[in-house]
């Protein structure tokens, strides 16, 4: 028996139709013929999804009892023993009551699959792991039932139940998705415009990315190489020349055109990591560039330039891919076709746009590096080839009736790769031609003429020229390439290192100073007509590019100047990189500032909003019925019995002390906020303020049990404020499980407990719940509006004192009041 099929329903947010969708599919499998099963569904009260369940066999739930509680859950052996084709189990996410076989019903649901039976489930994109913080940031509603995306990647079917959010936002209205008496706090909260807009397209986004994961596995598993122009994606090739940023920009262009197109730049290096035309310095910053833009930026290896960037367009599945148009010369043109016609040629089903630029002006290849050997080898090499050819000559004239010809030109060959390997190929070159002249004048007859009388002897001198020549070229261009590996290893080390210190948030200048000796680096900002220091090392530092030994212009107002020695061209490529980094991470730490400054705001903004949304929901509660009782009590129409004005004059009562409540619990808030909260200190006997606080609980007031000891000491403290804070721990405990209050001296200070035993809150969420505003979870958020812990704590902390939260032994929740004792 093979393993089960996996399909879910994603949905943006609570209340677009998953549960909905999925047993509307379950009612059409069994109008099919297929053996249709429900598991575990959740209707949350609402009607259309619970005739959505008739007909449909439901599986006995499995009855748990936890904390005095009695919970139903999935029941997986029920499920199994009963070998549906089809079972119906929603809430993927769901965290399974503690006693339960698996701890997620995800896991669950594994178990069913690996039975052989087929599970259609429901998710909300709010609980995929990876988006849980994004979620959170977005609507400021912790959600602590996730799954890890791979479940949900591995499913065999996903399909997106998408609605937009002012359908959504009807819906609620109507009363089709939450109860009456949360409505209006679930629009103003979590339920917002923006929010649901957010989360729409989070959801698409996530299901695009599997559909891109299905497509390339697909097209994999046939050996489809042609690219299919299901999606954008625009490939700009680099080269390091100055001609990138040209590219980057018009392919960004090109891909803005089509909604949702990739850009993806590529730079293909030499298999032996030697290249004579790529910048290090600008492909960092092409490569910023694309990253800004929203683009990627890859490196593949290849010697076949062309292919090499073909086969990374196939591997994306790119429709188009960007290249500079030519800036090889006229003859390098006529002798071969060059990067861009090969790779138009080959390019089958994509499009290649060749784009010119200004560097196509300057045709000519850049000239080798003149610095591949050292200035003192380049003067050996002269000295060797103007004077150890005379030197050999004297050496071998004592020996001219001993040695033949070849033997001479073989030592004089000797000598001119002894030439090449010191100095290069142009002293190798003025070797062989006065070796030629030599071997001829002294030692081909007629002698000390410059005549040759045997063609054999001719052939041989020429041979020797030639061979010298294409010798020398080649030791002279592996001296070459020998000294160019050891410098791009040497640069590849220090742009690692530079890479490292950028991800360690290490002082890029002070390294630059130490790898290069330098006296001073300083990077300079133009501030109007003068320059500014943004950052130095070393020292005594420039003050403007030109004060420097080597200045880099990094653009328009930036510039990095070094002092302490001039540095060669090829150091100074390096030098860009750095430069180009530096100027990177100054942009990171400006806008991280920038960040950091508008954090405070953003909090104040958020708090705001809160405080609005929470407000106008919590005041009209108490108003209305204020309001009601009032109405009624001034209403002529009805003559009230006195029972029934006692009731109305209660009810009104009642909402007026709620709503003085919140507002000194605001008013409070913001005294704190402002430091101007007026409190006097002074010895408090904890049970008279313990009993006047039971007292003060008074709806819930038989739920509270006191057990203090007799020899408790005072605390310093204030006793209204106190008063307060035990007020607001007890009635938040109360409202989940009865309450115990106990007390104890510990050193010199007393600890007050507030002990319940209700669902508690996780560890990671103690200190969230004393921010203002802030309720865990999104399910009751018509209870309060948020401030009392966080006002308690204020409270505590201005009398000196501390209140932190601890798990209650066997479940609960634990507030600490810590107060000195009085002396």
């Amino acid at each position: 028996m093979g393993r089960g099929r996996l399909r879910i329903y994603l949905g943006a947010a609570p209340g677009v139709g998953k549960t909905y969708a999925m047993l509307g599919e379950g009612r059409r499998a069994l109008a099919r013929g297929r053996d249709v099963v429900v598991g575990f569904v959740e209707t949350h009260g609402r009607r259309r999804t619970a005739e959505q369940l008739d007909g449909l066999e439901i599986v006995p739930r499995r009855q748990l009892r936890h904390r005095g509680a009695d919970f139903t859950e999935l029941d997986v052996d029920a499920v199994i023993a009963r070998k549906p084709k089809i079972a119906l189990i929603d809430e993927l996410a769901h965290t399974n009551v503690p006693g339960s076989r698996n701890a997620k019903r995800w896991q669950d649901i594994d178990e069913i699959l690996a039975a052989g039976i087929d599970v259609i489930s429901t998710v909300n994109i709010q609980h995929l792991e990876s988006l849980n913080d994004v979620v959170e940031q977005i609507t400021g509603v912790p959600q602590r039932e996730t799954v890890p995306d791979e479940v949900v990647r591995r499913a065999d079917q996903i399909e997106l139940v998408d609605m937009s959010p002012e359908a959504l936002r009807r819906r609620m209205a109507h009363g089709n998705v939450y109860a009456p008496e949360t409505i209006d706090a679930a629009l103003a909260n979590y339920f917002r415009v923006g929010n649901l807009t957010a989360l729409r397209e989070l959801a698409l986004l996530w299901v695009a990315g599997k559909v891109d994961e299905q497509l390339d596995r697909y097209r994999a598993d046939h050996a489809i190489s042609g690219t299919w122009e299901a999606r954008e994606r625009v490939v700009v090739a680099l080269t390091g020349g100055p001609e990138g940023e040209t590219l980057v920009r018009r392919a960004a262009r090109i891909a803005a055109r089509s909604k949702g197109a990739d850009l993806l730049a590529v730079h293909v290096t030499r298999a032996d990591g030697l290249s004579s035309s790529a910048d290090p310095a600008s492909l960092a910053k092409q490569r910023a560039l694309v990253e800004s833009l929203g683009g990627t930026y890859h490196q593949v290896v290849g010697d076949d330039i062309p292919r090499a960037l073909l086969d990374f367009a196939g591997g994306v599945n790119a429709t188009q891919l960007v290249l500079g148009a030519s800036r090889r010369g006229r003859l390098a043109r006529i002798l071969s076709r060059g990067v861009g016609l090969t790779t138009t040629a080959l390019s089958g089903s994509i499009d290649v746009h060749l784009v010119t630029h200004e560097a196509t002006r300057h045709t000519g290849r850049p000239a080798a590096s003149r610095a591949a050997l050292t200035r003192r080898r380049r003067l050996a090499g002269w000295a060797m080839a103007l004077l150890a050819m005379p030197l050999l000559t004297l050496a071998l004239l004592p020996f001219y009736g001993h040695l033949t010809l070849p033997s001479q030109i073989l030592l004089f060959l000797l000598l001119v790769v002894g030439v090449a390997l010191v100095g290069g190929m142009w002293p190798a070159l003025t070797a062989a031609v006065f070796g030629f002249a030599l071997l001829n004048w002294f030692f081909t007859p007629p002698l000390h003429t410059l005549t040759i009388h045997a063609p054999e002897n001719l052939l041989a001198l020429i041979i020797f020229v030639l061979v010298a020549a294409m010798v020398s070229t080649v030791v002279d261009l592996a001296a070459r390439r020998t000294r160019e590996a050891a410098r791009s290893s040497a640069e590849a080390e220090v742009l690692s290192t530079l890479a490292g210190q950028v991800l360690r948030g290490e002082p890029l200048l002070e390294r630059l100073r130490e790898i290069y000796g330098l006296t001073s680096v300083t990077l300079l900002e133009r501030a109007g007509e003068r320059w500014r220091i943004v950052s130095m090392a070393g020292g005594p530092p420039c003050t403007d590019p030109g004060s420097g030994d080597t200045d880099v212009v990094i653009d328009d107002d930036l510039v990095l100047a070094v002092r302490g020695k001039l540095l060669d061209a090829a150091d100074r490529r390096v030098l860009e990189a750095f430069a180009a980094e530096a100027a990177v991470a100054l942009r990171h730490q400006r806008l991280r500032e920038e960040a950091e400054a508008a954090r405070p705001l953003a909090e104040a903004n958020k708090m705001r909003t809160a405080l609005l949304a929470a407000v106008s929901h919590d005041l009209r509660t108490p108003l209305a019925a204020a309001k009601a009782a009032v109405e009624g009590l001034r209403s002529t129409e009805i003559d009230w019995s006195p029972a029934d004005r006692r009731e109305l004059l209660a009810t009104a009562d009642e909402s007026l002390v709620k709503l003085h409540r919140l507002v000194e619990n605001l008013l409070d808030m913001s005294r704190l906020q402002a430091g101007v909260l007026g409190l006097s200190l002074e010895h408090v006997a904890v049970e008279e303020v313990v009993s006047r606080a039971v007292a003060d609980v008074d709806e819930v007031g038989d739920r509270v049990r006191v057990d203090l000891p007799a020899d408790l000491p005072e605390v310093m403290a204030d006793p209204v404020l106190l008063e307060r804070v035990l007020v607001n721990l007890m009635g938040n405990g109360v409202r989940y499980s009865p309450v115990l209050v106990t007390a104890s001296a510990l050193g010199s200070t007393v600890e007050i407990r507030i002990i319940d035993s209700g669902p508690g809150i996780p560890p990671e969420a103690h200190e969230r719940v004393f921010l203002p505003f802030q309720r865990l979870g999104d399910r009751d958020n018509h209870t309060g509006v948020g401030l009392g812990l966080a006002l308690s704590r204020g409270l505590t902390e201005a009398m000196d004192g501390t209140l932190v939260p601890e798990e209650t032994p066997g479940g609960g929740l634990t507030m600490i009041v810590s107060l000195k004792v009085a002396t």
